[in-house]
């Protein structure tokens, strides 16, 4: 469902007539060159295609408009192969409506020191060329990551990609739509929200709708195609005896597969990327989606349970930050805790809907009873989370502005097994210990309901939260409850003189 190799980032080069028109033809090799090598980059998911060189304030503005109007073209790549004075590109910048990445490097990564000349001096300025792009950029008060080192290091092509992805999420959000089916749980204050600033700052339209539109895709779904679909299941999970073909729950599978083709005929009819439901508001509906809203997940639909389109949408985002990367995203709350001392940790969960794309090994389907939502059994994937770290994020809506909390974890195997919970589950460790994540997570107001993303790590939601114009606020090793409170209090004074820049 997410293919980010249809993206591109465009290499945009600066110099200046100063240096004559073959040191211009040389900079273009170069730039050329570059843009080669970091397309063929794994580590860079997008293509990265070269932009003619800026030597004059109309070309800035024309290549930055034209990067903005291009529709493949997710960010900019700014590289100041030479000096090139930056009230040309005062136009281009305030133009651009793309995210910008600002690559200090030069094209040679040692210096030929015993045949260096003026010439070589000349061409290769990158050095102060690039501080004369940041001066620009610091004066329009532009959002923007800076990756310093040589464009063939590992770590250069590895922060590059990383910003890629979260360029590739940020235009993803800017088109996004949000199915909403029923409201928000009620009198629950978290998974409100300002839909209307939502959009003006993420691009998200989301829509409300009513549970019987989906019942009509539903109840619209040929036993032929729900028959195919329960043999799927059959083949890619470990099914309970009572749901296998002549169990007794069989025909349980079956509504459950039918919920998930009519969902999925829905979503894609009205090209939405992410919903929401609630147990709260089913009518017509016989289960409360389980495994399809997993299956979904899986394949990169966004989703957050009880009418949370803030998370839904974070899930999305994550989701397409984390293409192609080991490890996945799912849905997640914040359950119950362990407090044994020095053994602190995190049971994660959700009634259902925990994505199979963070699980440490084949899914088991089974049915149990569930107590909420007054409809039958539903069927769910149970299993464990794969151990290892991640990054657990959240979007909360402050009322004056949206703010994302990212929390370092590490992922761990259960104590025991949990052969009595009917559900899948994730236990972490939160850095630097659960205390302290905790205390930080309730100061800045952190709701319950978070993206849970093994495939991630902070300097992915770090970009992405840039380039949306958001607060972010990182808990990890380093925080303390007084420096993380002190932290808060500085952001609640600065956040509206930085809106209103």
């Amino acid at each position: 469902m997410i293919d980010l190799s249809r993206s591109e980032v465009w290499l945009v080069t600066g110099s200046q007539h100063l240096y004559g028109e073959q040191a211009l033809r040389q900079v273009a090799e170069d730039a050329a060159t570059v843009a080669r090598e970091l397309d063929a980059s794994p580590a860079i998911p997008v293509r990265v295609k070269a932009a003619p060189v800026v030597t004059t304030a109309d070309s800035a503005r024309e290549v930055c408009a034209a990067a903005s109007r291009e529709p493949a073209c997710v960010g900019v790549v700014a590289w100041m192969h030479t000096f090139s004075p930056a009230k040309m590109w005062i136009g281009g910048l305030q133009a651009l409506d793309l995210p910008l990445a600002h690559l200090h490097t030069q094209l040679h990564r040692d210096l030929p020191w015993s045949t260096i000349d003026m010439d070589f001096m000349n061409l290769h300025q990158s050095a102060h060329g690039g501080r004369e792009l940041g001066h620009a950029c610091a004066r329009l008060g532009l959002a923007r990551k800076v990756i310093v080192g040589h464009w063939r290091d590992a770590a250069v092509k590895d922060g590059l990609g990383v910003w890629c992805r979260a360029a590739c999420a940020r235009a993803d959000g800017r088109r996004a739509r949000v199915a909403r089916f029923g409201d928000n749980m009620r009198q629950v204050a978290v998974t409100e929200g300002d839909k209307v600033e939502a959009q003006i700052r993420f691009g998200v339209a989301v829509d409300g709708w009513g549970v019987g539109d989906l019942v009509e895709r539903v109840d619209a779904v040929s036993d032929a195609t729900i028959g195919a679909l329960a043999a799927e299941y059959d083949d890619a999970y470990d099914l309970a005896a009572e749901l296998r073909a002549g169990g007794a729950r069989r025909v349980d599978l079956r509504e459950a597969a039918r919920i998930e083709l009519g969902l999925r005929a829905f979503l894609e009819e009205g090209g939405f990327v992410a919903f929401t439901d609630t147990f709260e508001d089913l009518h017509g509906l016989r289960q409360l989606p389980g495994i399809a809203v997993q299956r979904l997940m899986a394949e990169g639909w966004g989703f957050a349970a009880e009418g949370d389109w803030k998370t839904a949408l974070l899930v999305r985002a994550a989701k397409v930050m984390a293409a192609g990367l080991e490890g996945g995203v799912s849905f997640m709350e914040d359950y119950t805790y362990h407090l044994e001392p020095g053994r602190e940790r995190v049971l994660g969960a959700h009634m259902l809907e925990v994505c199979p794309s963070i699980a440490a090994e084949r899914q088991r389907a089974e049915i149990h009873p569930l107590s909420i939502g007054g409809r039958e059994d539903p069927v769910r994937l149970v299993f464990d989370a794969a151990p290892g770290p991640a990054v657990n994020v959240a979007l909360l809506d402050l009322g004056t502005r949206f703010r994302v909390l990212a929390s370092e974890v590490d992922l761990v195997e259960p104590d025991q097994p949990l052969p009595k919970l009917p559900v899948a589950r994730a236990v972490w460790v939160p850095r630097p210990d659960l205390a302290t994540a905790a205390a930080a997570w309730i100061h800045a107001g952190g709701p319950h309901h978070t993206a849970l993303a093994p495939a991630l790590d902070s300097e992915h939601v770090e970009d992405w939260a840039r380039m949306c114009g958001v607060e972010l606020l990182t808990i990890d090793r380093d925080t303390t409850v007084r420096g993380f409170e002190r932290e808060l209090r500085l952001s609640d004074a600065a956040w509206p003189v930085v809106r209103g820049h």
